[in-house]
């Protein structure tokens, strides 16, 4: 195979820009805010800055979940829908630019991670080699897995998204002028709505469960450079993140 398509760029930074734009994430990371309002609602006396940080360490304690990414960026727009867990396991897809989507596999114990990419993204990779080259390439990994090393530095910005800790690094407790809003419904579930108003014209907004576990469910930007959201369900759902059979594998070395 005289080419291969690049491992796609992962949006950690662009999801750490919208949860960084979401409740101020320390006032070093975002700047100063106003005072909470007068708390009210759910979760007792506690006040808006009080729940969210109780929703993060939540979220951030979860064995598994399901993490849905939709950022409106003007450069790449970017979904992604990724199940993982704390074992190592994660499974799903990432799309860029609306039409170049990548499932991606990494079993529980397993080095390498597999990675297979649509024809739209394996030709826009290929774009600029020859036509030999191009249609060498899209015979090869057309509907095939492409396996490699997890700790390879190319792969290390895809697979943040696979780990929640770090997805959710960016967060610190402590942040302040985050309202308490309506109570409403998430996924079909009850949750709480808190909002920030940020000092670049944008406006965030986090969901927590507001029965059992206060996790977080959605955060919501509008407005400001990076919009979107970045939603959490099935939390503590098994994982399945089976390797691929071999005969459906290229190795990549």
């Amino acid at each position: 195979m005289h080419a291969a398509p690049h491992t796609p760029r992962s949006r950690r930074t662009a999801a750490a820009a919208v949860l960084c734009a979401t409740f101020a994430l320390g006032t070093a990371a975002c700047g100063p805010a106003p005072a909470d309002a007068k708390p009210t609602g759910p979760f007792g006396e506690l006040s808006g800055s009080q729940i969210v940080d109780k929703a993060f360490a939540a979220t951030k304690s979860a064995k598994s979940l399901t993490v849905n990414v939709d950022l409106k960026s003007a450069e790449e727009p970017t979904k992604g829908y990724l199940s993982l867990d704390t074992q190592g396991r994660c499974t799903g897809t990432l799309t860029l630019d609306t039409t170049n989507t990548a499932e991606l596999v990494k079993a529980a114990g397993d080095e390498n991670v597999y990675l297979r990419f649509d024809e739209a993204f394996l030709r826009e990779q290929v774009k600029d080699e020859t036509p030999e080259v191009q249609e060498a390439t899209l015979k090869e990994l057309r509907g095939r897995w492409m396996k490699s090393p997890a700790s390879d530095p190319d792969n290390k910005d895809m697979l943040a998204l696979c780990d929640l800790k770090d997805l959710l690094s960016a967060f610190e407790p402590g942040a302040s002028g985050i309202t308490k809003g309506a109570e409403t419904t998430v996924g079909g579930q009850k949750a709480l709505a808190l909002t920030e108003a940020g000092d670049g014209g944008e406006t965030s907004t986090v969901y927590v469960a507001t029965e059992g576990t206060p996790y977080v469910l959605k955060i919501e930007t509008k407005g400001g450079d990076e919009p979107g959201t970045i939603a959490f369900s099935q939390y503590g759902k098994p994982v399945e993140a089976k390797v691929p059979a071999a005969k459906d594998v290229v190795a990549m070395d």
